[in-house]
Protein backbone atom coordinates (compact mmCIF):
# COMPACT_ATOMS: atom_id res chain seq x y z
CA UNK A 1 0.00 0.00 0.00
CA UNK A 2 2.67 2.52 1.02
CA UNK A 3 4.53 1.99 -2.63
CA UNK A 4 1.16 2.64 -4.28
CA UNK A 5 0.48 5.65 -2.41
CA UNK A 6 4.32 6.52 -3.16
CA UNK A 7 3.74 5.66 -6.46
CA UNK A 8 0.26 7.88 -6.95
CA UNK A 9 1.94 10.62 -5.61
CA UNK A 10 4.90 10.29 -8.32
CA UNK A 11 2.46 10.22 -11.08
CA UNK A 12 0.74 13.71 -10.51
CA UNK A 13 4.17 15.03 -8.44
CA UNK A 14 3.54 18.76 -10.47
CA UNK A 15 0.22 19.14 -7.97
CA UNK A 16 1.68 17.03 -5.00
CA UNK A 17 4.60 19.80 -4.82
CA UNK A 18 2.59 22.58 -5.45
CA UNK A 19 0.23 21.26 -2.51
CA UNK A 20 3.46 20.77 -0.40
CA UNK A 21 4.23 24.21 -0.51
CA UNK A 22 0.73 26.03 -0.34
CA UNK A 23 1.41 23.85 2.84
CA UNK A 24 4.78 24.78 4.25
CA UNK A 25 4.48 28.88 3.25
CA UNK A 26 1.22 28.50 5.86
CA UNK A 27 2.96 26.75 8.29
CA UNK A 28 6.39 28.75 7.92
CA UNK A 29 4.57 32.00 9.11
CA UNK A 30 3.53 30.59 12.31
CA UNK A 31 6.50 29.15 13.27
CA UNK A 32 8.37 32.41 11.83
CA UNK A 33 6.30 34.54 14.43
CA UNK A 34 6.82 32.01 17.35
CA UNK A 35 10.31 31.71 17.30
CA UNK A 36 11.05 35.36 16.44
CA UNK A 37 8.98 36.36 18.88
CA UNK A 38 10.98 33.84 21.32
CA UNK A 39 14.10 35.20 20.10
CA UNK A 40 13.47 38.96 20.66
CA UNK A 41 12.25 38.40 24.41
CA UNK A 42 15.15 35.83 24.96
CA UNK A 43 18.16 38.32 23.59
CA UNK A 44 16.48 41.83 24.89
CA UNK A 45 16.17 39.71 28.62
CA UNK A 46 19.55 38.51 28.35
CA UNK A 47 20.52 41.35 27.50
CA UNK A 48 18.99 43.79 30.13
CA UNK A 49 20.23 41.11 33.03
CA UNK A 50 23.58 43.38 33.15
CA UNK A 51 21.56 46.14 34.49
CA UNK A 52 20.03 45.96 37.79
CA UNK A 53 19.10 49.67 38.08
CA UNK A 54 18.79 52.85 35.89
CA UNK A 55 18.43 56.59 36.95
CA UNK A 56 17.68 59.41 35.05
CA UNK A 57 15.28 62.80 35.01
CA UNK A 58 11.82 62.27 35.46
CA UNK A 59 10.14 61.13 32.48
CA UNK A 60 9.28 57.99 30.18
CA UNK A 61 10.01 54.67 31.87
CA UNK A 62 10.34 53.32 28.04
CA UNK A 63 12.57 55.83 26.74
CA UNK A 64 14.93 55.95 29.30
CA UNK A 65 15.02 51.94 29.20
CA UNK A 66 15.91 52.08 25.29
CA UNK A 67 18.13 54.65 25.50
CA UNK A 68 20.64 53.63 28.44
CA UNK A 69 20.68 49.94 28.18
CA UNK A 70 19.93 49.63 24.08
CA UNK A 71 21.43 52.56 23.11
CA UNK A 72 18.74 53.59 20.89
CA UNK A 73 19.27 57.41 20.35
CA UNK A 74 16.23 59.43 21.66
CA UNK A 75 16.45 62.67 23.15
CA UNK A 76 16.88 62.33 27.11
CA UNK A 77 16.30 65.45 29.64
CA UNK A 78 19.35 65.69 32.07
CA UNK A 79 19.04 65.25 35.73
CA UNK A 80 21.53 67.34 38.26
CA UNK A 81 25.31 65.90 38.76
CA UNK A 82 24.54 65.74 42.71
CA UNK A 83 22.49 62.55 42.08
CA UNK A 84 25.40 60.92 40.48
CA UNK A 85 27.43 61.95 43.38
CA UNK A 86 24.66 60.91 46.23
CA UNK A 87 24.90 56.88 44.76
CA UNK A 88 28.47 56.97 44.55
CA UNK A 89 28.75 57.61 48.01
CA UNK A 90 25.41 55.63 49.16
CA UNK A 91 26.72 52.73 51.15
CA UNK A 92 23.76 50.72 49.25
CA UNK A 93 25.58 51.13 45.66
CA UNK A 94 28.42 48.95 44.60
CA UNK A 95 29.28 51.43 42.14
CA UNK A 96 27.04 53.92 39.97
CA UNK A 97 28.25 54.33 36.66
CA UNK A 98 27.08 57.56 34.32
CA UNK A 99 26.39 57.34 30.85
CA UNK A 100 26.55 60.10 28.30
CA UNK A 101 25.51 59.43 24.56
CA UNK A 102 24.94 61.82 21.26
CA UNK A 103 28.30 61.81 19.55
CA UNK A 104 29.05 58.78 16.82
CA UNK A 105 31.90 57.74 14.98
CA UNK A 106 31.68 55.75 11.98
CA UNK A 107 28.21 54.70 12.81
CA UNK A 108 28.71 53.23 15.91
CA UNK A 109 27.19 54.99 19.35
CA UNK A 110 30.12 57.01 21.75
CA UNK A 111 29.00 56.34 24.98
CA UNK A 112 30.77 58.36 28.13
CA UNK A 113 31.38 56.56 31.21
CA UNK A 114 33.41 54.83 33.83
CA UNK A 115 35.79 52.18 34.25
CA UNK A 116 33.20 50.78 36.45
CA UNK A 117 30.68 49.95 34.11
CA UNK A 118 32.85 48.36 31.60
CA UNK A 119 34.30 45.81 34.28
CA UNK A 120 30.74 45.09 35.21
CA UNK A 121 29.89 44.15 30.88
CA UNK A 122 33.37 42.50 30.43
CA UNK A 123 35.04 41.55 33.05
CA UNK A 124 38.18 40.62 31.68
CA UNK A 125 38.65 42.33 28.29
CA UNK A 126 39.20 40.76 24.75
CA UNK A 127 42.68 42.83 24.41
CA UNK A 128 44.06 45.38 25.61
CA UNK A 129 43.24 47.53 28.90
CA UNK A 130 40.51 49.78 29.97
CA UNK A 131 41.42 53.49 29.62
CA UNK A 132 43.43 55.78 31.94
CA UNK A 133 43.43 59.05 30.28
CA UNK A 134 40.93 61.15 28.65
CA UNK A 135 41.86 60.49 25.44
CA UNK A 136 41.49 57.09 25.79
CA UNK A 137 38.80 54.42 24.65
CA UNK A 138 37.63 50.78 25.02
CA UNK A 139 35.41 49.55 21.80
CA UNK A 140 33.19 46.77 21.64
CA UNK A 141 33.40 43.21 20.66
CA UNK A 142 31.43 44.31 17.07
CA UNK A 143 33.56 47.75 16.62
CA UNK A 144 36.10 46.99 13.51
CA UNK A 145 38.79 48.82 15.22
CA UNK A 146 42.58 47.63 15.89
CA UNK A 147 44.30 48.67 19.17
CA UNK A 148 45.92 52.33 18.75
CA UNK A 149 43.62 53.31 16.36
CA UNK A 150 42.30 56.77 16.40
CA UNK A 151 38.83 57.85 16.61
CA UNK A 152 37.54 61.20 15.86
CA UNK A 153 34.32 61.24 17.21
CA UNK A 154 31.15 63.08 15.70
CA UNK A 155 28.29 65.12 16.95
CA UNK A 156 25.14 62.98 16.32
CA UNK A 157 25.12 61.38 12.98
CA UNK A 158 26.02 62.03 9.48
CA UNK A 159 22.32 61.38 9.06
CA UNK A 160 21.41 64.04 11.43
CA UNK A 161 23.89 66.54 9.61
CA UNK A 162 26.44 66.00 12.45
CA UNK A 163 29.88 67.59 12.26
CA UNK A 164 33.08 65.89 13.46
CA UNK A 165 34.99 67.21 16.58
CA UNK A 166 38.11 68.38 15.81
CA UNK A 167 38.98 69.07 20.03
CA UNK A 168 40.14 65.57 20.33
CA UNK A 169 40.96 62.37 18.72
CA UNK A 170 40.20 58.87 20.76
CA UNK A 171 43.00 56.17 21.11
CA UNK A 172 41.42 52.70 21.22
CA UNK A 173 43.17 50.84 24.45
CA UNK A 174 41.32 48.45 24.48
CA UNK A 175 38.31 45.55 23.18
CA UNK A 176 35.80 44.16 25.85
CA UNK A 177 34.77 40.58 25.21
CA UNK A 178 31.55 40.07 23.19
CA UNK A 179 28.29 40.88 25.75
CA UNK A 180 25.39 39.61 23.75
CA UNK A 181 24.30 43.96 24.44
CA UNK A 182 23.93 46.18 22.14
CA UNK A 183 27.02 48.08 23.65
CA UNK A 184 29.34 45.40 21.81
CA UNK A 185 28.96 48.07 19.11
CA UNK A 186 29.36 51.18 21.45
CA UNK A 187 32.80 52.81 21.53
CA UNK A 188 33.04 54.17 25.82
CA UNK A 189 35.26 56.90 26.54
CA UNK A 190 35.45 58.73 29.89
CA UNK A 191 32.30 60.89 30.80
CA UNK A 192 34.65 63.45 31.66
CA UNK A 193 35.90 63.87 28.49
CA UNK A 194 32.32 64.13 27.05
CA UNK A 195 31.73 66.48 29.62
CA UNK A 196 34.36 68.53 28.66
CA UNK A 197 34.92 68.38 24.39
CA UNK A 198 30.90 69.93 25.12
CA UNK A 199 31.40 72.82 27.71
CA UNK A 200 29.85 71.05 30.59
CA UNK A 201 32.14 71.25 33.32
CA UNK A 202 30.64 72.63 36.55
CA UNK A 203 27.03 73.92 35.13
CA UNK A 204 25.49 70.75 35.86
CA UNK A 205 22.18 73.43 37.37
CA UNK A 206 21.36 73.69 33.56
CA UNK A 207 18.66 70.97 32.21
CA UNK A 208 19.93 70.63 28.45
CA UNK A 209 17.81 68.50 26.94
CA UNK A 210 19.88 68.42 23.24
CA UNK A 211 19.77 65.36 21.23
CA UNK A 212 20.82 62.13 22.54
CA UNK A 213 21.19 63.40 25.98
CA UNK A 214 24.45 65.02 26.83
CA UNK A 215 23.23 68.57 25.92
CA UNK A 216 23.25 70.35 22.27
CA UNK A 217 26.09 72.83 23.55
CA UNK A 218 27.33 75.61 20.90
CA UNK A 219 30.42 75.98 22.58
CA UNK A 220 33.07 73.01 22.35
CA UNK A 221 36.46 72.92 24.28
CA UNK A 222 39.39 71.53 23.41
CA UNK A 223 40.35 68.30 25.90
CA UNK A 224 43.47 67.40 26.91
CA UNK A 225 44.21 63.40 25.59
CA UNK A 226 46.58 63.28 28.02
CA UNK A 227 45.29 64.11 31.35
CA UNK A 228 44.65 61.34 34.19
CA UNK A 229 41.56 59.92 34.79
CA UNK A 230 39.22 61.34 37.42
CA UNK A 231 36.22 59.59 38.17
CA UNK A 232 35.46 61.05 41.40
CA UNK A 233 32.02 62.94 41.68
CA UNK A 234 30.95 65.78 43.36
CA UNK A 235 28.30 68.29 43.82
CA UNK A 236 29.85 70.10 41.10
CA UNK A 237 29.29 67.11 38.68
CA UNK A 238 27.99 68.16 35.34
CA UNK A 239 24.48 67.38 34.57
CA UNK A 240 23.48 63.69 33.15
CA UNK A 241 20.91 61.94 31.22
CA UNK A 242 21.32 58.11 33.27
CA UNK A 243 23.02 56.41 35.70
CA UNK A 244 23.50 52.31 35.71
CA UNK A 245 23.64 51.65 39.76
CA UNK A 246 24.33 48.10 41.01
CA UNK A 247 23.12 47.66 44.00
CA UNK A 248 24.77 45.55 46.61
CA UNK A 249 21.58 43.19 47.81
CA UNK A 250 18.33 43.05 46.28
CA UNK A 251 17.05 44.69 48.93
CA UNK A 252 18.95 47.62 48.23
CA UNK A 253 18.09 47.73 45.05
CA UNK A 254 14.07 48.01 46.12
CA UNK A 255 15.32 50.78 48.50
CA UNK A 256 17.23 52.82 45.48
CA UNK A 257 14.36 52.79 43.58
CA UNK A 258 11.76 53.78 45.85
CA UNK A 259 14.36 56.96 47.05
CA UNK A 260 14.86 57.86 43.40
CA UNK A 261 11.60 58.25 42.53
CA UNK A 262 10.24 61.64 43.00
CA UNK A 263 9.67 64.66 41.12
CA UNK A 264 12.78 65.37 39.50
CA UNK A 265 14.38 62.02 39.36
CA UNK A 266 13.00 58.31 37.90
CA UNK A 267 14.35 54.68 38.80
CA UNK A 268 13.74 51.71 37.27
CA UNK A 269 14.09 48.33 36.78
CA UNK A 270 14.98 47.56 33.06
CA UNK A 271 13.72 43.98 33.68
CA UNK A 272 10.14 45.46 34.51
CA UNK A 273 10.24 47.77 31.28
CA UNK A 274 10.73 45.09 29.15
CA UNK A 275 7.63 43.05 30.64
CA UNK A 276 5.51 45.74 29.88
CA UNK A 277 7.04 45.50 26.50
CA UNK A 278 6.52 42.14 26.36
CA UNK A 279 2.88 42.60 26.96
CA UNK A 280 2.88 44.92 23.79
CA UNK A 281 4.65 42.30 21.82
CA UNK A 282 2.75 39.85 22.73
CA UNK A 283 -0.47 41.27 21.87
CA UNK A 284 1.63 41.82 18.51
CA UNK A 285 2.14 37.65 18.62
CA UNK A 286 -1.42 37.20 18.86
CA UNK A 287 -2.57 38.89 16.13
CA UNK A 288 -0.13 37.96 13.89
CA UNK A 289 -0.99 33.76 14.79
CA UNK A 290 -4.30 34.85 14.09
CA UNK A 291 -3.41 35.65 10.72
CA UNK A 292 -1.04 33.08 10.38
CA UNK A 293 -3.68 30.50 11.51
CA UNK A 294 -6.33 32.28 9.63
CA UNK A 295 -3.69 31.76 6.08
CA UNK A 296 -3.81 28.01 7.64
CA UNK A 297 -7.53 27.62 6.93
CA UNK A 298 -8.00 28.60 4.06
CA UNK A 299 -4.77 26.62 2.65
CA UNK A 300 -6.19 23.60 4.36
CA UNK A 301 -10.05 24.71 2.75
CA UNK A 302 -8.26 25.10 -1.20
CA UNK A 303 -5.96 21.91 -0.63
CA UNK A 304 -9.52 19.77 0.39
CA UNK A 305 -11.38 21.36 -2.53
CA UNK A 306 -8.80 20.44 -4.75
CA UNK A 307 -8.32 16.68 -3.52
CA UNK A 308 -12.25 16.24 -3.93
CA UNK A 309 -12.19 17.35 -7.34
CA UNK A 310 -8.38 14.81 -7.81
CA UNK A 311 -10.61 12.49 -6.40
CA UNK A 312 -13.96 12.84 -8.58
CA UNK A 313 -10.86 12.58 -11.62
CA UNK A 314 -9.54 9.46 -10.75
CA UNK A 315 -13.40 7.80 -10.44
CA UNK A 316 -12.03 5.35 -13.25
CA UNK A 317 -8.99 3.94 -11.35
CA UNK A 318 -11.02 3.46 -8.09
CA UNK A 319 -13.99 1.70 -9.84
CA UNK A 320 -11.39 -0.47 -11.28
CA UNK A 321 -9.53 -1.30 -7.48
CA UNK A 322 -12.99 -1.65 -6.61
CA UNK A 323 -13.84 -4.36 -9.22
CA UNK A 324 -10.64 -6.00 -8.76
CA UNK A 325 -11.43 -6.77 -4.95
CA UNK A 326 -9.77 -4.00 -3.31
CA UNK A 327 -11.93 -3.40 0.10
CA UNK A 328 -13.20 -0.51 1.19
CA UNK A 329 -10.44 0.15 3.81
CA UNK A 330 -7.78 -0.48 1.40
CA UNK A 331 -9.08 2.45 -0.85
CA UNK A 332 -10.30 4.45 2.18
CA UNK A 333 -6.55 3.92 3.69
CA UNK A 334 -4.86 5.12 0.12
CA UNK A 335 -6.59 8.23 -0.41
CA UNK A 336 -6.56 9.26 3.06
CA UNK A 337 -2.77 8.31 3.29
CA UNK A 338 -1.72 10.56 0.17
CA UNK A 339 -3.76 13.27 1.46
CA UNK A 340 -1.72 12.93 5.01
CA UNK A 341 1.15 12.55 3.55
CA UNK A 342 1.41 15.46 1.93
CA UNK A 343 0.44 17.31 4.89
CA UNK A 344 3.36 15.85 6.92
CA UNK A 345 5.72 16.84 3.99
CA UNK A 346 4.31 20.64 4.17
CA UNK A 347 4.70 20.13 7.68
CA UNK A 348 8.01 19.50 7.83
CA UNK A 349 9.02 21.75 4.88
CA UNK A 350 7.03 24.72 6.83
CA UNK A 351 8.82 24.04 9.89
CA UNK A 352 12.68 24.11 8.25
CA UNK A 353 11.42 27.41 6.31
CA UNK A 354 10.16 28.94 9.64
CA UNK A 355 13.54 28.34 11.18
CA UNK A 356 15.58 29.76 8.42
CA UNK A 357 13.46 32.45 8.33
CA UNK A 358 13.41 33.54 11.86
CA UNK A 359 17.49 32.45 12.06
CA UNK A 360 17.68 34.84 9.07
CA UNK A 361 15.63 38.14 10.66
CA UNK A 362 17.57 37.41 14.05
CA UNK A 363 21.09 37.52 12.17
CA UNK A 364 19.35 41.31 10.43
CA UNK A 365 18.29 42.63 14.16
CA UNK A 366 21.74 41.19 15.80
CA UNK A 367 24.21 43.10 12.79
CA UNK A 368 21.88 46.57 13.75
CA UNK A 369 21.23 46.27 17.29
CA UNK A 370 24.83 43.89 18.18
CA UNK A 371 21.97 41.68 20.28
CA UNK A 372 21.88 38.27 20.30
CA UNK A 373 19.05 36.80 19.31
CA UNK A 374 18.94 33.10 19.96
CA UNK A 375 16.45 31.10 17.79
CA UNK A 376 14.96 28.02 19.70
CA UNK A 377 12.15 25.65 20.21
CA UNK A 378 10.70 25.22 22.97
CA UNK A 379 8.55 22.41 24.54
CA UNK A 380 5.43 24.37 24.09
CA UNK A 381 5.92 24.25 20.61
CA UNK A 382 5.09 20.53 20.50
CA UNK A 383 1.36 20.61 21.15
CA UNK A 384 1.44 23.19 18.16
CA UNK A 385 2.70 20.10 15.99
CA UNK A 386 0.42 18.16 17.93
CA UNK A 387 -2.88 19.89 16.88
CA UNK A 388 -1.62 20.46 13.21
CA UNK A 389 -1.07 16.83 12.81
CA UNK A 390 -4.70 16.12 14.54
CA UNK A 391 -5.95 18.48 12.23
CA UNK A 392 -3.83 16.97 9.06
CA UNK A 393 -5.59 13.88 10.18
CA UNK A 394 -9.30 14.63 10.17
CA UNK A 395 -9.15 16.35 7.03
CA UNK A 396 -7.62 13.65 5.20
CA UNK A 397 -10.55 11.85 5.96
CA UNK A 398 -12.97 13.69 4.25
CA UNK A 399 -11.74 13.11 0.46
CA UNK A 400 -11.35 9.40 1.60
CA UNK A 401 -14.71 9.15 2.80
CA UNK A 402 -16.27 10.18 -0.74
CA UNK A 403 -14.77 7.50 -2.12
CA UNK A 404 -16.89 4.96 0.08
CA UNK A 405 -19.66 6.67 -1.84
CA UNK A 406 -19.00 5.59 -5.46
CA UNK A 407 -20.15 2.23 -7.30
CA UNK A 408 -17.56 0.13 -8.94
CA UNK A 409 -20.08 -0.30 -12.40
CA UNK A 410 -20.84 3.52 -12.11
CA UNK A 411 -17.02 4.63 -11.45
CA UNK A 412 -16.15 2.23 -14.85
CA UNK A 413 -18.90 3.97 -16.84
CA UNK A 414 -17.58 7.31 -16.38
Amino acid sequence: MIRFILADIMRFKGGALAVVVLIALSVALSVTVTLQERAVRLGSARAAEKFDLLVGAAGSETQLALSAVFLQPSPLPLMAGSVLARLSEDPRVEFAAPVGFGDSADGHPVVGTTSNLIAALSPTLAEGAIFSHLGDAVIGSDVPKRIGAEIKPMHGTADQGGHTHTEIVYTVRGRMAPTGTAWDRAILVPIRAVWQLHGMAGDEEHDHGGEAAHGDHDHEAPVEADAALDEHFDAATPGIPAVLVKPRSISDAYRLRQDYRGETTLAVFPAEVLTRLYATLGDARGLLLAIAIGTQIIVVAAVLLVTIMHVGARRRQIGALRAFGAPRRSILAIVWGELFLLFLAGLALGIAIGYCAAHLISANLAATTAIRMPVEFAREDLSLVFWFVLAAILVSILPALSTLRLSPASALRS
